[in-house]
């Protein structure tokens, strides 16, 4: 998918193919539980977000994969070891096939950066 110009999260799930709409919906939903205090926004065409005007999460649908932006290196090194058997760029999750979602994983980093701020990358 080309970056989104879709103003809110809903119109771009509506612009997701359909076989990946279900699990992005999900991805959603739990970010949603566990980012308490934090502001669903559209950041750079992808659904992200914020705690105090920095964006800590985002997720995508790009052509290839769908992707999980995790932009804080301090979550990043503590789960070094669960990551390291995923495909991942900088910041980066990348899932090829979406049945292929861990989502404890996803969870689980979700609750670590709720805990508490931290350096974005």
């Amino acid at each position: 998918m080309v970056q989104s110009k879709a103003s809110d999260v809903d119109g771009y799930l509506t612009e997701v193919p359909e076989e990946r709409r279900a699990v992005l919906n999900r991805v959603r939903q739990l970010c949603r539980e566990e980012l308490v205090g934090f502001d669903e926004v559209m950041a750079y065409g992808m659904p992200a977000y914020e705690r105090d005007g920095a964006c800590e999460i985002a997720f995508a649908s790009q052509k290839q994969y769908i992707s999980f932006y995790l932009m804080r290196s301090d979550v990043r090194e503590a789960f070094e070891e669960r990551l390291a058997a995923q495909d991942m760029g900088k910041g980066c999750l990348r899932f090829r096939k979406p049945e292929r979602i861990d989502f404890d994983l996803l969870r689980d980093l979700l609750r670590a950066t709720a805990a508490r701020p931290g350096p974005i990358c």
